[in-house]
């Protein structure tokens, strides 16, 4: 497959986000973000439909990535047991009535009885939690990474918590993911690619709200001057949405801007601890309501600590986004121009039915794409422009997907620039007992590849495993390639034994 060049990719991209050229008059305020779009806005074509994608992949068996067929080599490195866990846990979680039902158990007054609760406590951790979670604690989880990585594969450790609504609970959960960090030192080198960390963890919840609506009224008012502010990306383009803060917030008080500088050190406390391993800390995103200060907040780590050419702070795109493409743009024109290494682990997105239904009760656009095929095209052309930046300059790119085709172009693409294992320039991952199909295929190709790893006590864990459910459910019902492919070797070791017998 002919690789795509640098200047087809930028195009590539900004075919997504051309929206944003229709501007045509800028407030003075906005002279530098002008710049940065007028250095991507010529003439750029549509982007590839997923469909002519996966013909074009299709039929270029010169560049074949997954070998499919041979279920013994894909999976090598699984037990008999965890394969038939797996497949039985995958086939009930394929089951959306199934899915539903458990959905409104875990919701209802019937969790509040002690004896139901620690029945249904105990049946989710030997079904879902033993397949989705990689343990209890740092030792459990460590020796699932120890598993991982005698496979072949490594690890991305994420303390399951939600979010942290004072400082109270924010110190708690910073010294639970500084010990989270500190773990990684006493497991094999590079056995663990990143360490992940939510900002509602470290800085309470109405702050980064606060804070996101500053920064959009800030964007929007030229006369709005944020003396708190340290040095920073682009955050917005836009395209981005605003109807967030429809009236000018109140500036940080002398409390909350005492808070803001705690949310900072608890970040830094974390990166440090992280970076004595030489781990990279990979920050995940939120809903738009307070993403901006997520942004933020990652773009002053990745001012603070992103001094060589490989990126030790990486952001989190979510495609599903409409101002995606431009953001990560605009944010890696302007890093280039710092000279800063930066890194970004592109994802589709988590949020989309609250936040379509957000959007839809205030009479507003969604800020998600109209389509899934659009959401595909996004995610699709982002990872191109990513790649085509990475090859041959600094930064990273993680690449965290479910979807096949997505993951067969990039791994091509990549392949055409040399990009593998060793480069440290790319990383597949997905979460932790999903898409094990993909995972192992993508290893078989030399690629380095990670798995989400949340952890943490079951009840704690449990708002995670809800999430997952509720966002995956589509996904595990319409997807039964791991489910075909389970099935297949386990009836192959079957028939192997039986013909020893």
């Amino acid at each position: 497959m002919a690789m795509v060049n640098k200047d087809v990719s930028y195009k590539l991209v900004k075919s997504l986000v051309r929206r944003a050229n229709a501007v045509t008059t800028v407030k003075s305020n906005q002279a530098q973000r002008t710049a940065f779009n007028a250095a991507t806005t010529n003439n750029f074509p549509q982007a590839p439909q997923p469909a002519a994608i996966t013909e074009t992949i299709a039929n270029n068996d010169g560049d074949k990535i997954f070998d499919f067929e041979d279920t013994k080599a894909l999976f090598s490195s699984v037990s008999t047991g965890k394969l038939l866990h797996s497949a039985a846990t995958l086939n009930v979680a394929a089951m959306e009535p199934m899915v539903d039902l458990s959905l409104w158990v875990m919701n209802s007054r019937l969790m509040d009885v002690g004896l139901f609760r620690n029945v249904v406590l105990a049946t989710i951790k030997h079904t879902a939690y033993d397949h989705f979670v990689a343990g209890a604690d740092t030792v459990e989880t460590g020796q699932t990474v120890r598993r991982l990585w005698e496979s072949g594969l490594r690890g991305i450790v994420d303390y399951g918590l939600e979010h942290a609504n004072d400082n109270e609970s924010c110190d708690k959960a910073t010294q639970q993911l500084i010990k989270t960090a500190e773990s990684t030192q006493s497991l094999p080198p590079s056995s663990v690619s990143f360490v992940a960390v939510k900002i509602t963890a470290v800085c309470p919840v109405y702050l980064l709200r606060r804070v996101s609506d500053l920064l959009r009224w800030e964007y929007k008012n030229s006369s709005c001057k944020l003396p708190w502010k340290q040095q920073t990306l682009p955050i917005f383009s836009e395209s981005s949405p605003f109807y967030h803060t429809l009236q000018q917030p109140a500036p940080l008080t002398a409390e909350e801007e005492r808070d803001l500088e705690l949310a900072y050190q608890r970040l830094q406390n974390i990166c440090d601890k992280s970076f004595e391993g030489n781990v990279p800390v990979v920050i995940d995103a939120e809903d738009t309501s307070i993403q901006p200060a997520i942004d933020y907040m990652t773009y002053w780590a990745s001012f603070k600590y992103n001094k060589s050419p490989k990126p030790m702070v990486y952001g989190t795109v979510q495609a599903y986004l409409k101002d995606a493409g431009e953001r990560l743009v605009l944010a890696k024109k302007a890093a280039d121009k710092s000279g800063l290494p930066v890194g970004f682990k592109l994802v589709r997105g988590a949020y989309m039915s609250s936040e379509s239904a957000l959007a839809h009760s205030l009479g507003v656009e969604s800020p998600i794409h109209n389509t899934t095929n659009d959401t595909h095209n996004c995610y699709n052309g982002c990872a191109a422009f990513m790649l085509d930046e990475v090859s041959n300059r600094s930064g990273g790119l993680i690449l965290a997907t479910h979807n096949l085709d997505s993951a067969k172009l990039a791994a091509q693409k990549a392949r055409g620039y040399g990009i593998t294992k060793d480069s440290q320039k790319l990383e597949f991952a997905s979460l932790y007992g999903m898409s094990e199909a993909m995972t192992f295929g993508l290893r078989n190709a030399g690629f380095g590849v990670s798995k989400y790893l949340p952890f943490g006590p079951v009840d704690q864990v449990m708002p995670y495993l809800l999430r997952r459910a509720e966002e995956n459910k589509g996904l595990l019902s319409s997807s039964n390639l791991d489910r075909q492919l389970m099935m297949k070797e386990i009836k192959r070791r079957m028939k192997a034994y039986m013909s020893k017998a």
